[in-house]
Order: structure tokens, then C-alpha cells, then sequence
């Protein structure tokens, strides 16, 4: 532990990470360098000075991401449409990458050897942390007070913080029964009675959206522009990425979209059921799969639906600064050149229904495509010796009298 000096500790002002602050100043008495993020979370992060200043931090860093969130991390995940296991948008995973790139940068401004996070034991975020942060600063320490500490229930942590003097409120508001994340793409809900997976999520635990049986019985009407794969403006009008996702979370809960509840498999080992929120996310997966279908060549989609799966497996296990991911980005990206035109939605009591698309670029012939007279566009007799070419193996081994089962 002599060895520590100065320590970055990813802060945001409650209880597990007060607590963090105070342990490793006495355990590894050290200096502590905070640094909160403001990722859209909907919670101020100001206060979080105030507290670090009580507890005698010198050095604080509270960081506006929202643009670079969007904009670096969540516009390229979405370009590959990615869904990790089928069905979620990993709305935690791709903040992780951030957060450590930063943590990194404050260490090397300051002139920290470790950073320290209050992800546990038991999760995915400890993997996701320490995996950005030894890819970009191969030589930092790491502490994670939650795999060295005893301090193990929510008591207990309460205990040291009136013990220490911490200030943290123990009586006050109702604390949510839920553990908690949440930032611009979404909000996510773990544990209480979620932990009983035959158990029914309760309406009153939803903070973004209303029920799809509340939502208005009037659709809305949505047109997204998109730019090399992209959404650069709603309506007709322009906006940075952090405006657009806000914008398609505030419509999009209006209209009860983006409720999930899942049982997801941890990269740790473990089965563990979430519930998430994910309006804007939601609206955008299905846009820009349709933007796609008129622009992208239908060889250069197959491929980048197979290779999907993994390049969500990646963000998901904490793998975005890997040279895997990188290299898949590229080629994600080169697909996008294309992926330029307007996509028109109805917005209806949960469902996100795609009533239009156009391009410039679109590959979309109506004159071939027709079913009414072509004009010779297509020569359908041109059918017959493509099907007996690939039915030709098949032919083959029915002649040799090959069972085919």
C-alpha cells in the first residue's frame, strides 16, 4: 500500500462511494482525486463537490460527457445495431469505456498511480473498468474497495459513514428497493423483488415511461435524418447527439416505448435479471435498421448481422478499448458511407412502427422490383438456370440416393 500516493476515484457523491473515499484515504492514506461524470444521468452532480470539499479533497473534477457519450460511444455502437443476447441495448456497458478513458486522463493530469471504482464483486462494471483502464494505462494500479473490504451490506456502510462522520443522509426519502443506473441511453433497475425472476416488475418502479396501456391513444409521427449511419436532425431540425437521444427518450417514454425485463447471462458467470429503459435507444435501433435495408448492399448487411453477436459480446465484457473492437469498428463504419436519407415513424403505445424510408442512395427499384409490366428491367426467364445452378449439389446427391436425414 506504500506505494500509493495519489489515487482517481470515480465519485458520485452517495453512499458506497462517500464511504470509498474515506477507506482509502485511512487505509492507503493517500490522497483522492474525484472525478463525477455527468452522462445524462437526470441527477445534479454539483453537489458531489461539495461533499468531496467536506471531506478533504483538493483536486475535483465534475465532467460534462452527454455530447462526447453520444456522440464517441453510443452513434457507433448503434451503427452496427447492436443487441446483446437479443434484446438488450447495453445502456450500462457502453458508459464503462467512457468513464475509464477518463479516469485514465485524470491520472495521468495529476499525476496519480491508481484509480479506484465501487463496482463489486460480482458484476460486469469491475471488468469493464479495469479493462479500459489497463488497455490505455497498461501500468496503473487498480482498487476495488468491494474485493478487499468488509464492509458487505448496506448497514455496514452505513455504520462507518456515522462512525467516520461522512455525510450521508441515513434518514430521509424513501431509498429505492432497486439498484440503480442510469444515463442518457438508459435506466436500468436490479434486485428487490426483481430477484424473483416468476415475479411481475411493479408499475410504480418505471421513471421514464408510461405504461404502453397509458400512453396516448393518438400516434406520433417522427421523421430522423440520418448522415453516414447517424441521426443528425428530427423534424426536419438539426441537433447535436446528446439533443437527439434526449429528444427520442422524452418522446419516446411519452409513448411507452423502451420497457424491458430480462434474465441476461454476466460475464462473471451468473444469471441476473434486469429491467431497463430504453426509449430513445429503442426508436433508433429500429430506424436505422430500416435506413439500412434501402442502402446497405444485402451481402454487406448479412455480414454485419453475423457479426454483431460478437461485437456486442465485446462491449458487453468490457472490451470496447480492444484491438478486436477497434478493427470491427472500421469496418462498421466503412459500411455507413452510404446510410444517408430519412426514415419516417408512427409512435404508438409501446410499438415503434417504420411507415416510411428515402434515400438518395437508395438501392430500392421500384422498376425492377414491380409486380406490373417492367419494361424488360428484369428477364425472368434468367430464373430458371440460376435455381438449377444451386439446386445442382442437391440433384447430385439425390442421385447417388443419399438419405437426407
Amino acid at each position: 500500500m506504500a506505494d500509493v500516493n495519489k489515487v482517481v476515484l470515480a465519485y458520485s457523491g452517495g453512499l458506497d462511494t462517500s464511504v470509498i473515499l474515506k477507506w482509502l484515504q485511512d487505509t492507503y492514506n493517500c490522497e483522492v482525486v474525484t472525478f463525477t461524470a455527468d452522462l445524462g444521468q437526470g441527477e445534479e452532480v454539483e453537489p458531489a463537490r461539495a461533499k468531496a470539499q467536506a471531506m478533504g479533497v483538493k483536486e475535483i473534477y465534475i465532467d460534462d460527457l452527454r455530447e462526447e457519450f453520444v456522440r464517441d460511444f453510443v452513434f457507433p455502437m448503434f451503427r452496427a445495431n447492436t443487441v446483446y443476447e437479443g434484446e438488450y441495448l447495453l445502456g450500462t456497458s457502453i458508459a464503462r469505456p467512457l468513464i475509464a478513458k477518463r479516469l485514465i486522463e485524470i491520472a495521468n493530469e495529476t499525476g496519480a498511480d491508481a484509480i479506484s471504482h465501487g463496482a463489486t464483486g460480482k458484476g460486469n462494471d469491475q471488468v469493464r473498468f479495469e479493462l479500459g483502464a489497463y488497455a490505455l494505462k497498461p501500468g496503473v494500479k487498480v482498487i476495488a474497495p468491494w474485493r478487499e473490504w468488509d464492509l458487505l451490506s448496506r448497514e455496514k456502510l452505513m455504520d462507518y459513514a456515522e462512525k467516520h462522520a461522512i455525510p450521508i443522509e441515513r434518514h430521509g426519502k424513501k431509498k429505492s428497493p432497486y439498484s440503480m443506473d442510469a444515463n442518457l441511453l438508459h435506466i436500468s433497475y436490479e434486485g428487490g423483488v426483481l430477484e424473483d425472476t416468476w415475479t411481475e416488475h411493479e408499475e410504480d418502479m418505471w421513471r421514464w415511461t408510461v405504461s404502453p396501456e397509458n400512453a396516448p391513444n393518438v400516434p406520433t409521427y417522427l421523421e430522423l435524418t440520418y448522415s453516414n449511419g447517424d441521426i443528425t436532425a428530427i423534424d426536419g431540425v438539426t441537433m447535436s447527439p446528446a439533443t437527439v437521444l434526449a429528444t427520442l427518450n422524452r418522446i419516446g417514454g411519452e409513448n411507452g416505448i423502451g420497457r424491458l425485463d430480462i434474465v441476461e447471462n454476466r460475464y462473471v458467470g451468473m444469471k441476473s435479471r434486469g429491467c431497463y429503459e430504453t426509449p430513445g435507444g429503442t426508436i433508433m435501433l429500429r430506424a436505422h435498421r430500416a435506413i439500412e435495408s434501402i442502402t446497405l448492399d444485402r451481402e454487406v448487411a448479412h455480414l454485419k448481422d453475423e457479426l454483431m453477436p460478437k461485437y456486442a459480446s465485446l462491449i458487453y465484457t468490457g472490451y470496447w478499448w480492444s484491438p478486436e473492437r477497434l478493427m470491427l469498428q472500421q469496418m462498421i463504419d466503412a459500411s455507413q458511407a452510404h446510410v444517408n436519407g430519412v426514415v419516417r415513424l408512427k409512435l404508438y403505445k409501446g410499438n415503434v412502427i417504420v411507415t416510411g424510408r428515402k434515400s438518395d442512395e437508395s438501392l430500392f427499384d421500384a422498376n425492377i422490383a414491380t409486380f406490373e409490366e417492367d419494361g424488360g428491367a428484369y428477364n425472368q426467364a434468367d430464373a430458371a438456370g440460376f435455381i438449377k445452378l444451386n439446386a445442382l449439389r442437391m440433384r447430385i446427391a439425390a442421385n447417388k440416393g443419399r438419405k437426407l436425414f
